[in-house]
């Protein structure tokens, strides 16, 4: 078959080229968009009377039917046309007539494929931001039944303090509220309509720009010509904002895939979201965390792989940006169902309550709180923390807990040390006087809750 741009050549492509250069095979899942743009240009070269009414109203039923093939099912690809666009222009003259040649009048697939993108991102964007919702409603519900439930706190992977597991679970939400922040910070450079560039230095034809970003949904079109067409900063910056929270994600998941094991004992996932082995049958696997963990490096690979695209083309257009769908397409359909996945693993999730006797025998949790409580004797801070340490090598020494040690053996290192000492011992109260604002205190932490629920409502 003769290619629509092959007027001027007097050889056929050679077939493994053609099929090298064709991206039908991954652009076809822009064709709502494309078909809606070619419907809102159509309207605008009648309004500018470049189309006669009859003609736009047959390009239109034309459009809307191959709308209705590829939504049933029934659209034939056609391989040797190389992309969406050019598929969908074919059908509509084969509808329509010669008619449907004009459509392409004061446009260019440069700004065409441009408008398709925007369009399906702006889209992506929303889809993401509703499932991130929907985990937030997750990570708050956990929460609200967790805030007196209490496990250590970790730094260097070593235990460190003891917190509410509800303050624990509510800094991811923290991280998840700047991840909603940037997407929509994103959306607002896809959301700018390039129609109208055509191939690089805009049309001849007349056509209102503004008035096909009314139709479209646009609040601003592109500004340069050349930049619109050449311009994937866009997506560029969606997936760096993708990587961001699928790296929020692959932390949570990581703390998962620790807290699930004999060692840990802080969680127990659902049947729904795990494994078992072929060969042990004791098995019990998180496979969905360690998967979002994994994929996690994949997102990574799409952001690098479109920024190394990037770096080397000149203005304006280049075939090189036919690569950035497959990446895009991979990370919206990765991240979306990483969500989707996540948020069913951790609604469906059970946290086990850790008695506190045990919580208190586990690394010197409230080792921190015995050096505050020499420096509220007026001991500086530096020596508090000495003697703290040596109590610790004590406690070491003869296999017991902070609490264990009687007061005669406190005071081996500081006669400050007085009764009320073992107050300041205890896990739970540990965990009530860190209450300062954000702190672990089960108030403060009730404040967080409050305060995400509305943000999150």
């Amino acid at each position: 078959m003769k290619q629509p741009w092959g007027g001027r050549f007097k050889e056929s492509t050679d077939a493994l080229m053609l099929r090298f250069s064709s991206s039908i095979f991954f652009d076809q899942r822009l064709y709502a968009y494309d078909i809606e743009g070619s419907m809102a240009h159509c309207r605008t070269l009648q309004q500018c009377k470049i189309l006669k009414p009859a003609e736009a109203g047959k390009i239109i039923a034309g459009l809307g039917k191959i709308l209705k093939e590829f939504d049933q099912g029934k659209f034939k690809v056609k391989e040797n046309l190389e992309d969406i666009h050019m598929n969908i222009e074919q059908r509509l003259i084969d509808l329509v007539g010669p008619v449907g040649g004009k459509l392409h009048t004061g446009r260019s697939r440069n700004d065409q494929v441009a408008l398709d993108i925007r369009m399906y991102l702006r889209d992506a964007i929303d889809a993401i931001q509703k499932s991130l919702h929907q985990l937030a409603q997750t990570v708050l519900t956990q929460a609200k039944k967790h805030v007196d439930t209490l496990i250590p706190g970790y730094t260097h992977l070593q235990r460190a303090q003891p917190v509410s597991l509800a303050h624990h679970l509510l800094a991811y939400l923290e991280m998840f509220g700047r991840d909603r922040e940037r997407l929509a910070d994103a959306r607002k450079r896809v959301n700018v309509m390039p129609l109208g560039s055509a191939a690089l230095a805009g049309t001849n034809f007349p056509i209102d720009r503004q008035y096909t970003a009314k139709l479209l949904g646009f609040p601003a079109v592109t500004h340069n010509s050349i930049d619109a067409v050449s311009d994937r900063d866009f997506i560029v910056e969606f997936c760096a904002a993708a990587s961001v929270l699928m790296m929020h994600l692959s932390r949570f998941c990581e703390e998962i895939v620790l807290w699930s094991t004999s060692e840990f004992a802080f969680i127990e996932l659902s049947d729904a979201y795990t494994t078992g082995s072929s060969i042990m049958p004791q098995k019990k696997n998180p496979d969905a965390a360690e998967l979002i963990r994994g994929k996690t490096g994949r997102i990574y690979g799409h952001l690098i792989g479109l920024l190394t695209m990037m770096k080397g083309q000149p203005l304006a257009y280049n075939k090189d940006l036919q690569e950035d769908k497959e990446p895009l397409f991979d990370t919206v359909d990765t991240v979306q169902t990483s969500l989707e996945v996540f948020a069913g693993m951790l609604k469906t999730a059970k946290f086990k309550k850790i008695k506190v006797e045990k919580l208190a025998a586990s690394g010197f949790l409230t080792a921190t709180d015995l050096a505050d409580y020499l420096v509220l004797q007026g001991v500086p801070f530096r020596d508090a923390h000495e003697i703290t340490g040596k109590t610790v090598a004590l406690c070491l020494d003869t296999g017991k807990t902070l609490e264990q040690l009687t007061l005669k053996e406190f005071q081996k290192f500081s006669k400050k040390i007085k009764q009320d000492v073992f107050d300041y011992l205890s896990v739970e109260q540990s965990v009530k006087r860190k209450n300062v604002y954000g702190g672990t205190a089960p108030n403060r932490v009730k404040e967080q809750i409050s305060r995400l629920s509305k943000i999150w409502k």
